[in-house]
């Protein structure tokens, strides 16, 4: 819930030049401003949750009351984003959905479906998020990709980098009839050690998608030495400009990157590294956002 203002404050030291779109500075970028009203609904939701969880811990059956009372909140804030983001939208502007946790950008998407018949989303993740209502809660971030499945506007889910999840996500995953393609971490690796390319795997991926692609980026998807103060970092991952490539080639190849959301991002309590990194990968993907003609 931190990571959004600690972008923003890690943002003054970000160079300008970009070395892939030129002139980027001219773009034209905006930041809205950060609610104060969901950060006070959060705090307060998450102390009901943390309740929920720790009686899971200790055996003890949850309470209904607070699970329908969290979910219904989350849905309000799943509501509340895809009328923010349909707004922007519908004014013309290219939209960066910046978390928060992984759960955040359920209302964007929403939002983009009724913008695009069409679209199909590529995931950048150490998890697969496809969980049934986690624990419960029916808008957990481990759940993502499970509630943006159920936009029926979503043709294709294409995740990257994946390399923890369970085998209820992976017998989704074989099951899906190919709406959803999986390119592990370990895979991917393990291609990449027998001597082939990343440039060769991008292109395998790129294959996989529609003409119109939203990037759902949960910055767990890179090596947590770049990323050590998220939520759940996990040994594994990409480094920082492997990622930047593999949208760069997604737009190269003449599909339409139509949004994106960045989240997760989790500033440490004695450094601004996450958040660091973070902005800087942040303005990177709003300047190929917003290079598109």
């Amino acid at each position: 819930a931190k990571g959004p203002e600690a972008i923003l404050e890690a943002s003054a030291q970000v160079d300008l030049f970009d070395p892939v779109v030129k002139d980027a500075w001219k773009i034209g970028l905006a930041m809205d401003e950060i609610s104060g009203y969901w950060l006070n609904t959060g705090k307060q939701v998450r102390k009901k949750a943390k309740k929920m969880i720790e009686a899971l811990e200790n055996g003890e059956e949850q309470n209904p009351v607070n699970m329908a009372y969290i979910n219904q909140a989350c849905l309000d804030m799943v509501n509340w984003v895809e009328e923010s983001t349909a707004q922007f939208i519908k004014s013309g502007k290219r939209v960066a959905l910046l978390g928060g946790d992984h759960s955040t950008p359920l209302g964007y998407m929403k939002a983009l479906a009724k913008k695009h018949k069409k679209y199909g989303i590529l995931q950048i993740d150490a998890h697969a998020d496809l969980r049934n209502a986690y624990e419960g809660f029916e808008y957990s971030h481990a759940s993502i990709m499970t509630n943006a499945l159920k936009i029926k506007e979503v043709s294709k889910l294409v995740q990257v980098g994946i390399r923890d999840y369970c085998d209820e996500e992976f017998q989704v995953i074989q099951k899906s009839k190919g709406r959803v393609k999986t390119f592990f971490d370990r895979d991917l690796k393990i291609e990449n050690m027998r001597g082939k390319t990343w440039e060769a795997q991008v292109n395998d991926i790129i294959n996989e998608l529609p003409d119109k692609v939203y990037l759902s980026f949960d910055i767990d998807g890179l090596d947590p030495k770049l990323c050590p103060n998220t939520g759940t970092p996990v040994a594994g991952g990409f480094e920082f400009e492997q990622v930047l490539f593999l949208v760069e080639q997604v737009i190269k190849s003449g599909k339409e990157l139509i949004g994106f959301d960045l989240n997760e991002v989790a500033p440490g309590k004695k450094d601004e590294w996450d958040a660091n990194v973070g902005a800087r990968l942040l303005y990177r993907l709003c300047n190929l956002l917003g290079s598109q003609k």
